[in-house]
């Protein structure tokens, strides 16, 4: 059906973008949670909630 509407030319060109686009998010990902309170986003990663327990 998306291919209907935008062709299938752009179907198969947004399928090769995925691989290219999944990286980049991941990359802007950590980008935020480096340049802002890193602390408030990992206590919800398990591991690293431990590490840093407040007493």
């Amino acid at each position: 059906m998306l291919s209907k509407l935008i062709g299938q030319k752009y179907v198969s060109i947004g399928k090769a973008w995925i691989p290219t686009l999944t990286i980049w998010g991941g990359v802007a990902g950590i980008g935020i949670i480096h340049f802002t309170d890193w602390r408030l986003i990992l206590d919800y990663v398990p591991y690293i909630n431990g590490k840093f327990k407040k007493d």
